[in-house]
Protein backbone atom coordinates (compact mmCIF):
# COMPACT_ATOMS: atom_id res chain seq x y z
CA UNK A 1 0.00 0.00 0.00
CA UNK A 2 1.24 3.54 -0.69
CA UNK A 3 2.86 5.54 2.14
CA UNK A 4 1.24 8.57 3.70
CA UNK A 5 3.82 11.21 2.75
CA UNK A 6 5.35 12.46 -0.46
CA UNK A 7 7.67 9.96 -2.02
CA UNK A 8 11.26 11.04 -2.84
CA UNK A 9 13.02 9.03 -5.51
CA UNK A 10 16.57 9.46 -6.74
CA UNK A 11 17.26 8.53 -10.33
CA UNK A 12 20.64 8.10 -11.90
CA UNK A 13 21.32 8.08 -15.63
CA UNK A 14 24.77 8.57 -17.13
CA UNK A 15 26.10 9.47 -13.69
CA UNK A 16 23.77 12.42 -13.21
CA UNK A 17 21.37 12.52 -10.27
CA UNK A 18 17.80 13.68 -10.60
CA UNK A 19 14.86 13.87 -8.25
CA UNK A 20 11.13 13.15 -8.39
CA UNK A 21 8.66 14.38 -5.80
CA UNK A 22 5.11 13.04 -5.86
CA UNK A 23 2.38 15.03 -4.05
CA UNK A 24 0.32 13.69 -1.12
CA UNK A 25 -2.81 14.14 -3.25
CA UNK A 26 -1.98 11.01 -5.25
CA UNK A 27 -1.59 8.78 -2.21
CA UNK A 28 -4.69 10.08 -0.43
CA UNK A 29 -6.83 9.03 -3.37
CA UNK A 30 -5.25 5.57 -3.34
CA UNK A 31 -5.07 5.02 0.44
CA UNK A 32 -7.40 1.99 0.38
CA UNK A 33 -5.75 0.30 -2.57
CA UNK A 34 -2.64 -1.73 -3.20
CA UNK A 35 -0.94 -0.42 -6.32
CA UNK A 36 2.44 -0.51 -7.98
CA UNK A 37 4.34 2.69 -8.53
CA UNK A 38 6.78 2.48 -11.41
CA UNK A 39 9.47 4.97 -12.39
CA UNK A 40 11.07 4.24 -15.76
CA UNK A 41 14.23 5.88 -17.06
CA UNK A 42 14.73 5.37 -20.77
CA UNK A 43 17.55 6.18 -23.15
CA UNK A 44 15.59 6.99 -26.29
CA UNK A 45 18.64 7.01 -28.52
CA UNK A 46 19.20 3.33 -27.93
CA UNK A 47 15.52 2.43 -28.02
CA UNK A 48 14.48 4.57 -30.98
CA UNK A 49 11.35 5.74 -29.15
CA UNK A 50 9.67 9.11 -28.58
CA UNK A 51 10.74 10.52 -31.95
CA UNK A 52 8.63 13.47 -33.05
CA UNK A 53 8.28 14.26 -36.74
CA UNK A 54 10.49 17.24 -37.67
CA UNK A 55 11.58 17.78 -34.08
CA UNK A 56 13.85 20.81 -33.66
CA UNK A 57 14.66 20.43 -29.96
CA UNK A 58 17.06 17.94 -28.42
CA UNK A 59 16.15 15.74 -25.47
CA UNK A 60 18.51 16.33 -22.53
CA UNK A 61 20.95 13.40 -22.37
CA UNK A 62 18.45 11.46 -24.56
CA UNK A 63 16.69 10.62 -21.28
CA UNK A 64 12.94 10.26 -20.76
CA UNK A 65 11.41 9.62 -17.31
CA UNK A 66 8.10 7.80 -17.04
CA UNK A 67 5.95 7.77 -13.87
CA UNK A 68 2.91 5.54 -13.35
CA UNK A 69 0.92 4.81 -10.19
CA UNK A 70 -1.43 1.90 -10.53
CA UNK A 71 -3.30 1.33 -13.78
CA UNK A 72 -5.36 4.52 -13.79
CA UNK A 73 -4.54 7.75 -15.56
CA UNK A 74 -3.76 10.56 -13.13
CA UNK A 75 -4.24 14.15 -14.28
CA UNK A 76 -5.53 17.49 -13.05
CA UNK A 77 -3.46 17.48 -9.88
CA UNK A 78 -3.79 20.57 -7.69
CA UNK A 79 -0.35 19.94 -6.20
CA UNK A 80 1.92 19.13 -9.17
CA UNK A 81 4.51 16.42 -9.62
CA UNK A 82 8.01 17.85 -9.46
CA UNK A 83 10.87 16.44 -11.54
CA UNK A 84 14.37 17.85 -11.21
CA UNK A 85 16.61 17.38 -14.24
CA UNK A 86 20.21 17.94 -13.21
CA UNK A 87 22.55 19.46 -15.76
CA UNK A 88 25.48 21.81 -16.05
CA UNK A 89 25.51 25.10 -17.91
CA UNK A 90 23.30 24.81 -20.95
CA UNK A 91 24.76 25.55 -24.40
CA UNK A 92 24.36 29.05 -25.76
CA UNK A 93 21.34 29.60 -27.97
CA UNK A 94 19.03 26.99 -26.47
CA UNK A 95 15.92 27.32 -24.31
CA UNK A 96 14.91 24.44 -21.99
CA UNK A 97 11.29 23.35 -22.01
CA UNK A 98 9.45 20.91 -19.75
CA UNK A 99 7.46 18.54 -21.94
CA UNK A 100 5.63 15.24 -21.85
CA UNK A 101 4.88 12.74 -24.59
CA UNK A 102 1.41 13.26 -26.06
CA UNK A 103 0.32 10.30 -28.23
CA UNK A 104 -2.59 12.32 -29.67
CA UNK A 105 -0.37 15.07 -31.11
CA UNK A 106 0.02 14.92 -34.88
CA UNK A 107 -0.06 11.60 -36.68
CA UNK A 108 2.46 9.70 -34.54
CA UNK A 109 2.58 11.64 -31.27
CA UNK A 110 4.81 14.46 -30.13
CA UNK A 111 6.04 16.56 -27.25
CA UNK A 112 3.55 18.76 -25.42
CA UNK A 113 4.08 21.27 -22.62
CA UNK A 114 0.46 21.77 -21.48
CA UNK A 115 0.08 21.57 -17.71
CA UNK A 116 3.82 21.87 -17.05
CA UNK A 117 5.67 24.81 -15.50
CA UNK A 118 9.43 25.19 -15.65
CA UNK A 119 11.76 26.66 -13.04
CA UNK A 120 15.34 27.05 -14.26
CA UNK A 121 18.10 26.82 -11.66
CA UNK A 122 21.89 27.00 -11.64
CA UNK A 123 22.44 23.25 -11.43
CA UNK A 124 19.22 21.92 -12.86
CA UNK A 125 15.68 22.53 -14.05
CA UNK A 126 12.54 21.75 -12.04
CA UNK A 127 9.49 20.70 -14.02
CA UNK A 128 6.13 20.89 -12.21
CA UNK A 129 3.34 19.05 -14.04
CA UNK A 130 -0.26 18.31 -13.14
CA UNK A 131 -0.35 14.73 -14.42
CA UNK A 132 1.69 11.52 -14.67
CA UNK A 133 3.19 10.29 -17.93
CA UNK A 134 6.58 10.30 -19.71
CA UNK A 135 8.55 13.52 -19.16
CA UNK A 136 11.77 15.05 -20.38
CA UNK A 137 13.59 18.35 -20.69
CA UNK A 138 13.65 19.52 -24.28
CA UNK A 139 16.44 21.87 -25.38
CA UNK A 140 14.99 24.05 -28.11
CA UNK A 141 16.87 26.48 -30.35
CA UNK A 142 16.13 29.87 -28.87
CA UNK A 143 14.40 32.66 -30.76
CA UNK A 144 13.76 35.56 -28.43
CA UNK A 145 10.71 37.79 -28.72
CA UNK A 146 12.60 40.90 -29.87
CA UNK A 147 14.27 39.01 -32.72
CA UNK A 148 10.99 37.43 -33.77
CA UNK A 149 9.22 40.80 -33.78
CA UNK A 150 12.06 42.31 -35.80
CA UNK A 151 11.69 39.53 -38.35
CA UNK A 152 7.95 40.18 -38.57
CA UNK A 153 8.60 43.89 -39.08
CA UNK A 154 11.14 43.20 -41.83
CA UNK A 155 8.77 40.78 -43.53
CA UNK A 156 5.86 43.23 -43.36
CA UNK A 157 7.91 46.09 -44.80
CA UNK A 158 9.38 43.81 -47.46
CA UNK A 159 5.93 42.63 -48.50
CA UNK A 160 4.78 46.22 -49.01
CA UNK A 161 7.80 47.04 -51.17
CA UNK A 162 7.48 43.75 -53.09
CA UNK A 163 3.84 44.49 -53.89
CA UNK A 164 4.77 47.88 -55.33
CA UNK A 165 7.50 46.43 -57.53
CA UNK A 166 5.23 43.58 -58.60
CA UNK A 167 2.82 46.20 -59.95
CA UNK A 168 5.71 48.02 -61.67
CA UNK A 169 6.89 44.77 -63.25
CA UNK A 170 3.43 43.83 -64.51
CA UNK A 171 2.97 47.31 -65.97
CA UNK A 172 6.39 47.11 -67.64
CA UNK A 173 5.57 43.70 -69.14
CA UNK A 174 2.25 45.03 -70.48
CA UNK A 175 4.12 47.95 -72.07
CA UNK A 176 6.58 45.61 -73.79
CA UNK A 177 3.81 43.26 -74.97
CA UNK A 178 1.99 46.20 -76.54
CA UNK A 179 5.17 47.54 -78.15
CA UNK A 180 6.34 44.21 -79.54
CA UNK A 181 3.06 42.38 -80.06
CA UNK A 182 4.37 40.81 -83.27
CA UNK A 183 7.09 38.94 -81.34
CA UNK A 184 5.10 35.86 -80.29
CA UNK A 185 7.87 34.21 -78.27
CA UNK A 186 8.60 37.44 -76.46
CA UNK A 187 4.91 37.98 -75.65
CA UNK A 188 4.65 34.45 -74.24
CA UNK A 189 7.72 35.02 -72.08
CA UNK A 190 6.35 38.30 -70.78
CA UNK A 191 2.94 36.75 -70.16
CA UNK A 192 4.59 34.03 -68.09
CA UNK A 193 6.54 36.63 -66.09
CA UNK A 194 3.34 38.64 -65.53
CA UNK A 195 1.56 35.65 -64.04
CA UNK A 196 4.51 34.87 -61.75
CA UNK A 197 4.59 38.48 -60.55
CA UNK A 198 0.82 38.41 -60.12
CA UNK A 199 1.11 35.37 -57.86
CA UNK A 200 3.88 37.08 -55.86
CA UNK A 201 1.68 40.16 -55.49
CA UNK A 202 -1.24 38.07 -54.21
CA UNK A 203 1.03 36.16 -51.83
CA UNK A 204 2.39 39.36 -50.26
CA UNK A 205 -1.11 40.81 -50.08
CA UNK A 206 -2.44 37.67 -48.41
CA UNK A 207 0.37 37.80 -45.84
CA UNK A 208 -0.36 41.43 -44.99
CA UNK A 209 -4.08 40.70 -44.69
CA UNK A 210 -3.34 37.64 -42.60
CA UNK A 211 -1.02 39.38 -40.16
CA UNK A 212 -3.37 42.35 -39.85
CA UNK A 213 -6.78 40.68 -39.70
CA UNK A 214 -6.19 37.23 -38.18
CA UNK A 215 -6.34 38.40 -34.55
CA UNK A 216 -9.91 38.33 -33.31
CA UNK A 217 -11.45 37.06 -36.55
CA UNK A 218 -14.32 34.60 -36.60
CA UNK A 219 -13.36 30.92 -37.09
CA UNK A 220 -15.08 30.79 -40.47
CA UNK A 221 -13.34 33.93 -41.68
CA UNK A 222 -10.01 32.65 -40.43
CA UNK A 223 -10.45 29.40 -42.35
CA UNK A 224 -11.13 31.35 -45.56
CA UNK A 225 -8.13 33.61 -44.96
CA UNK A 226 -5.90 30.60 -44.23
CA UNK A 227 -7.07 28.89 -47.40
CA UNK A 228 -6.46 32.05 -49.41
CA UNK A 229 -2.91 32.40 -48.08
CA UNK A 230 -2.19 28.74 -48.84
CA UNK A 231 -3.65 29.15 -52.34
CA UNK A 232 -1.45 32.17 -53.10
CA UNK A 233 1.66 30.34 -51.88
CA UNK A 234 0.90 27.30 -54.06
CA UNK A 235 0.22 29.56 -57.06
CA UNK A 236 3.61 31.18 -56.54
CA UNK A 237 5.34 27.79 -56.40
CA UNK A 238 3.42 26.51 -59.43
CA UNK A 239 4.33 29.51 -61.59
CA UNK A 240 7.98 29.05 -60.63
CA UNK A 241 7.66 25.46 -61.84
CA UNK A 242 6.06 26.64 -65.09
CA UNK A 243 8.94 29.08 -65.63
CA UNK A 244 11.28 26.10 -65.36
CA UNK A 245 9.16 24.00 -67.73
CA UNK A 246 9.09 26.86 -70.22
CA UNK A 247 12.88 27.16 -70.16
CA UNK A 248 13.15 23.40 -70.60
CA UNK A 249 10.90 23.41 -73.67
CA UNK A 250 12.75 26.35 -75.22
CA UNK A 251 16.32 25.30 -74.59
CA UNK A 252 16.39 21.56 -74.03
CA UNK A 253 13.44 19.78 -75.56
CA UNK A 254 12.33 21.37 -78.82
CA UNK A 255 13.19 24.93 -79.78
CA UNK A 256 10.50 26.84 -81.60
CA UNK A 257 7.76 24.24 -81.20
CA UNK A 258 4.31 25.77 -81.52
CA UNK A 259 1.72 24.81 -78.90
CA UNK A 260 -1.84 25.93 -79.53
CA UNK A 261 -3.09 28.34 -76.81
CA UNK A 262 0.14 27.73 -74.92
CA UNK A 263 -0.19 30.60 -72.42
CA UNK A 264 -3.85 29.81 -71.75
CA UNK A 265 -2.95 26.23 -70.89
CA UNK A 266 -0.21 27.44 -68.57
CA UNK A 267 -2.74 29.68 -66.82
CA UNK A 268 -5.11 26.76 -66.31
CA UNK A 269 -2.33 24.84 -64.58
CA UNK A 270 -0.84 27.79 -62.70
CA UNK A 271 -4.12 29.00 -61.21
CA UNK A 272 -6.20 25.81 -61.39
CA UNK A 273 -4.01 23.16 -59.77
CA UNK A 274 -3.62 25.09 -56.48
CA UNK A 275 -7.41 25.43 -56.37
CA UNK A 276 -7.78 21.64 -56.31
CA UNK A 277 -5.17 21.24 -53.56
CA UNK A 278 -6.66 23.97 -51.36
CA UNK A 279 -10.16 22.60 -51.97
CA UNK A 280 -9.18 19.16 -50.70
CA UNK A 281 -7.31 20.64 -47.72
CA UNK A 282 -10.33 22.79 -46.89
CA UNK A 283 -12.73 19.86 -47.03
CA UNK A 284 -10.75 17.96 -44.39
CA UNK A 285 -10.67 21.08 -42.17
CA UNK A 286 -6.97 21.92 -42.38
CA UNK A 287 -7.30 25.70 -41.97
CA UNK A 288 -7.74 27.74 -38.82
CA UNK A 289 -5.82 29.82 -36.31
CA UNK A 290 -2.10 29.16 -36.01
CA UNK A 291 -0.08 30.75 -33.20
CA UNK A 292 3.51 31.83 -33.87
CA UNK A 293 5.44 31.59 -30.61
CA UNK A 294 8.98 31.80 -29.37
CA UNK A 295 10.50 28.71 -27.82
CA UNK A 296 9.59 29.96 -24.35
CA UNK A 297 5.93 30.26 -25.44
CA UNK A 298 5.77 34.02 -25.85
CA UNK A 299 3.13 34.84 -28.42
CA UNK A 300 4.46 36.69 -31.48
CA UNK A 301 1.47 36.64 -33.81
CA UNK A 302 -1.70 34.78 -34.66
CA UNK A 303 -2.09 33.79 -38.27
CA UNK A 304 -4.82 32.07 -40.24
CA UNK A 305 -3.01 29.12 -41.71
CA UNK A 306 -2.83 25.32 -41.61
CA UNK A 307 -3.49 24.30 -38.00
CA UNK A 308 -1.00 22.34 -35.92
CA UNK A 309 -3.28 19.30 -36.08
CA UNK A 310 -2.78 19.09 -39.85
CA UNK A 311 0.92 19.82 -40.13
CA UNK A 312 1.21 16.81 -42.44
CA UNK A 313 -0.77 18.81 -45.00
CA UNK A 314 1.84 21.57 -44.75
CA UNK A 315 4.75 19.17 -45.15
CA UNK A 316 3.21 17.49 -48.21
CA UNK A 317 1.63 20.42 -50.07
CA UNK A 318 4.26 23.04 -49.26
CA UNK A 319 7.60 21.46 -48.31
CA UNK A 320 7.31 18.35 -50.47
CA UNK A 321 5.75 20.14 -53.43
CA UNK A 322 8.32 22.94 -53.44
CA UNK A 323 11.15 20.46 -52.90
CA UNK A 324 10.25 18.68 -56.15
CA UNK A 325 9.87 22.00 -57.98
CA UNK A 326 13.24 23.39 -56.89
CA UNK A 327 15.02 20.15 -57.79
CA UNK A 328 13.55 20.30 -61.29
CA UNK A 329 14.20 24.03 -61.70
CA UNK A 330 17.80 23.77 -60.56
CA UNK A 331 18.35 20.90 -62.99
CA UNK A 332 16.93 23.07 -65.79
CA UNK A 333 19.07 25.98 -64.66
CA UNK A 334 22.19 23.81 -64.80
CA UNK A 335 21.39 22.54 -68.30
CA UNK A 336 20.56 26.02 -69.62
CA UNK A 337 23.76 27.45 -68.12
CA UNK A 338 25.82 24.64 -69.62
CA UNK A 339 24.28 25.14 -73.09
CA UNK A 340 24.79 28.89 -72.84
CA UNK A 341 28.47 28.41 -71.97
CA UNK A 342 28.87 26.02 -74.90
CA UNK A 343 27.31 28.54 -77.28
CA UNK A 344 29.56 31.30 -75.96
CA UNK A 345 32.61 29.08 -76.34
CA UNK A 346 31.80 28.36 -79.98
CA UNK A 347 30.99 32.00 -80.72
CA UNK A 348 27.41 31.12 -81.67
CA UNK A 349 25.88 33.71 -79.38
CA UNK A 350 25.54 37.11 -80.93
CA UNK A 351 26.54 40.37 -79.32
CA UNK A 352 29.15 41.46 -76.84
CA UNK A 353 28.32 40.48 -73.30
CA UNK A 354 29.66 42.32 -70.35
CA UNK A 355 30.45 40.37 -67.20
CA UNK A 356 27.94 42.33 -65.14
CA UNK A 357 25.15 41.52 -67.55
CA UNK A 358 25.97 37.81 -67.51
CA UNK A 359 25.96 37.92 -63.71
CA UNK A 360 22.63 39.75 -63.81
CA UNK A 361 21.13 37.09 -66.05
CA UNK A 362 22.23 34.39 -63.59
CA UNK A 363 20.76 36.27 -60.59
CA UNK A 364 17.54 36.90 -62.50
CA UNK A 365 17.22 33.25 -63.40
CA UNK A 366 17.77 32.25 -59.78
CA UNK A 367 14.97 34.57 -58.63
CA UNK A 368 12.72 33.56 -61.50
CA UNK A 369 13.07 29.86 -60.65
CA UNK A 370 12.62 30.45 -56.90
CA UNK A 371 16.12 29.51 -55.71
CA UNK A 372 15.92 31.98 -52.81
CA UNK A 373 13.14 29.84 -51.32
CA UNK A 374 15.65 27.04 -50.78
CA UNK A 375 16.70 28.96 -47.66
CA UNK A 376 13.39 27.84 -46.12
CA UNK A 377 14.89 24.37 -45.66
CA UNK A 378 17.83 25.92 -43.78
CA UNK A 379 15.67 27.89 -41.33
CA UNK A 380 13.98 24.90 -39.71
CA UNK A 381 16.55 25.21 -36.93
CA UNK A 382 15.49 28.59 -35.58
CA UNK A 383 18.79 29.07 -33.78
CA UNK A 384 20.20 30.32 -37.07
CA UNK A 385 19.02 33.90 -36.72
CA UNK A 386 21.20 35.24 -39.59
CA UNK A 387 19.69 32.62 -41.91
CA UNK A 388 16.20 33.67 -40.83
CA UNK A 389 16.97 37.29 -41.66
CA UNK A 390 18.50 36.29 -44.99
CA UNK A 391 15.48 34.20 -45.94
CA UNK A 392 13.04 36.94 -44.92
CA UNK A 393 14.88 39.73 -46.74
CA UNK A 394 15.69 37.87 -49.97
CA UNK A 395 12.18 36.53 -50.47
CA UNK A 396 10.63 39.87 -49.61
CA UNK A 397 12.83 41.47 -52.26
CA UNK A 398 12.31 38.79 -54.90
CA UNK A 399 9.93 41.04 -56.82
CA UNK A 400 12.49 43.86 -56.83
CA UNK A 401 15.20 41.58 -58.21
CA UNK A 402 12.98 40.38 -61.03
CA UNK A 403 11.89 43.95 -61.86
CA UNK A 404 15.47 45.23 -62.10
CA UNK A 405 16.44 42.18 -64.13
CA UNK A 406 13.66 42.72 -66.65
CA UNK A 407 14.26 46.46 -66.98
CA UNK A 408 17.99 46.15 -67.65
CA UNK A 409 17.50 43.12 -69.90
CA UNK A 410 14.73 44.59 -72.07
CA UNK A 411 15.01 48.36 -71.98
CA UNK A 412 16.05 50.37 -73.89
CA UNK A 413 15.98 48.04 -76.89
CA UNK A 414 15.05 48.20 -80.53
CA UNK A 415 12.63 45.78 -82.09
CA UNK A 416 15.44 43.86 -83.73
CA UNK A 417 17.47 43.37 -80.60
CA UNK A 418 14.73 42.99 -78.05
CA UNK A 419 14.75 39.55 -76.48
CA UNK A 420 15.23 37.48 -73.41
CA UNK A 421 16.72 34.20 -72.40
CA UNK A 422 14.34 32.50 -74.78
CA UNK A 423 14.73 34.83 -77.80
CA UNK A 424 15.67 32.45 -80.60
CA UNK A 425 17.69 33.43 -83.65
CA UNK A 426 18.11 30.92 -86.44
CA UNK A 427 20.98 31.08 -88.94
CA UNK A 428 20.66 28.30 -91.53
CA UNK A 429 21.19 25.10 -89.51
CA UNK A 430 22.68 26.83 -86.45
CA UNK A 431 20.37 27.72 -83.55
CA UNK A 432 21.66 30.45 -81.30
CA UNK A 433 20.27 32.03 -78.18
CA UNK A 434 20.54 35.76 -77.52
CA UNK A 435 20.28 37.21 -74.03
CA UNK A 436 20.72 40.81 -75.21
Amino acid sequence: SPPQGPRMLNITEKGKAGKIQLPREIFRSLSSQTVHMVVTVLNIQRLGMFEEVNQTGQVLDDTVVGITVGETSISGLQDPVQLTFTHGQLPHGVTPQCVFWDPSKGMAGGWNSSGCVMQLGDKGTVCSCDHLTFFTLLLNPSLDRSTAQALMAVATAGCGVAMAFSIFTIAFCIFLRCRFRSEETLCINLGLHMNLMGSLFLLNLAFLLNSGLSSGTQPGTCKVLGGLTHYCLLCCFTWMALEGCHLYLLFVKVLGTYIHHYLVKLCLVGWGFPTLVVGVAGVIGSYGEYSVQTMDHQLIARLCWITSKYLLVHYITNCGYFGLIILFNMAVFGVVTQKSCCLQGTGAVQGDRKAWKVALVVVGLFCLLGATWVLAFLTHDTSSVPMLYLFTILNSLQGIFIFIWLVILYYPKTKETTGSLSHIIRHDKTITVSQD
